[in-house]
């Protein structure tokens, strides 16, 4: 897989720069051989992933995805978590940024939409690579996973066309989790950094 999404990066920063038509060709042609390489990695069909690596435009960089992190009680000891529409499993409320935000406002705009809570970034607890992240899906770019931890304000009108439930739970036994969104050793280790102001922030 990490050879094709290289091959992948390569063919898009071609075609983003070229202008000779025959190196345009070859381009196009790295392209649909790294097509075929993550479809045989992931069970998918070339045809359609080609699509998506042909709609990505301009030089390649990795895509970004915010996650609020918002626990309550005294030490932490319960976290929000969303249930998926797409699997119905459980996970931190959250999605991909969207080009016009802020890290803060996006992660704050999807808690909203997702949980019903209106809530303030307060600290950046994490900067994962979803690709190394055990039980991921693969993806044709790399990902990089943001986790804000948030400070709830209040609650807001949900709106649920991606998710169907939100509730409160124990940090240390989690619903069944959607894990290439997040893991249940990764909400441990958001709780206490949660719990300690002091501590880094974690990142790959």
């Amino acid at each position: 897989m990490v050879w094709a999404r290289r091959l992948a990066a390569i063919a898009q920063n071609g075609l983003e720069f070229a202008s000779d038509p025959y190196d345009r060709h070859r381009y196009q042609e790295t392209q649909e051989i790294a097509a075929a390489m993550l479809a045989a990695g992931s069970g998918a069909a070339p045809e359609a992933i080609l699509p998506l690596l042909a709609a990505d435009r301009g030089y390649a960089t990795p895509k970004v995805d915010v996650r609020g992190a918002c626990f309550d009680g005294p030490d932490g000891e319960r976290v929000l978590l969303v249930r998926e529409r797409d699997d119905g499993l459980w996970t931190l409320p959250g999605g991909w940024a969207d080009t016009d935000d802020l890290p803060s406002a996006a992660v704050a705009r999807e808690v909203a939409e997702e949980a019903g809570y209106r809530v303030r970034a307060a600290r950046l607890l994490a900067c994962w690579d979803r690709t190394l992240q055990e039980g991921a899906t693969p993806y044709p770019w790399r990902v990089y996973k943001m986790v804000f931890g948030c400070e709830v304000l209040g609650e807001v009108g949900r709106k649920d066309d991606e998710t169907s439930d939100v509730g409160w739970f124990p940090v240390d036994d989690p619903p069944p989790l959607s894990a290439g969104r997040i893991t249940a050793t990764q909400i441990t280790h958001l709780a206490t950094l949660h719990r300690d102001p002091l501590a880094p922030t974690a990142f790959h």
